[in-house]
């Protein structure tokens, strides 16, 4: 999966998760993606800067955010609070969950969890639908 900062001809930015960098333009070229904020369907890449990780691997450099991305953060982690209170909790099953959902096997519900690179890559070819839900800092706490 790669992400991409995405602005609208309103100038409104977000983020976008992708299969790769050819999965924006077919998702673009069929109407498939379109503005959060004004729901336009003129979406572009936006500049993005790098996420640098130091030499242990594990920190990222910090960017400061003006008060839309601030804004916008809140909105995220209101929906990310939201689908933990609204729906279950599966762990690594997730991938063989979200199937049996999408082919009928069971009961339809929201439900999170973790996934493989494989595991993601498959429901996609699936045609599963679901997207990663996005994890804080304070989350680990």
């Amino acid at each position: 999966m790669i992400r991409f900062t995405l602005r609208c001809e309103a100038e409104h930015e977000f983020d976008g998760w992708f299969r790769d960098g050819g999965d924006f333009d077919t998702q673009k070229k069929r109407g498939f993606v379109s503005c959060p904020v004004c729901n336009s369907g003129k979406v572009e890449k936006a500049l993005m800067a790098p996420a640098v990780s130091t030499s242990r691997g594990k920190e990222k450099v910090a960017l400061a955010v003006g008060e839309e991305q601030r804004r916008l953060m809140g909105q995220l982690r209101e929906m990310a609070k939201k689908v933990r209170e609204n729906a279950d909790y599966v762990g690594d099953r997730f991938a063989e969950e979200a199937r049996k959902i999408h082919f009928g096997e069971t009961d339809p519900r929201g439900i999170y969890g973790e996934a493989s690179v494989d595991d993601v890559k498959g429901l996609l070819d699936d045609g599963v639908d679901f997207m990663p839900l996005p994890e804080f800092p304070e989350d680990r706490n």
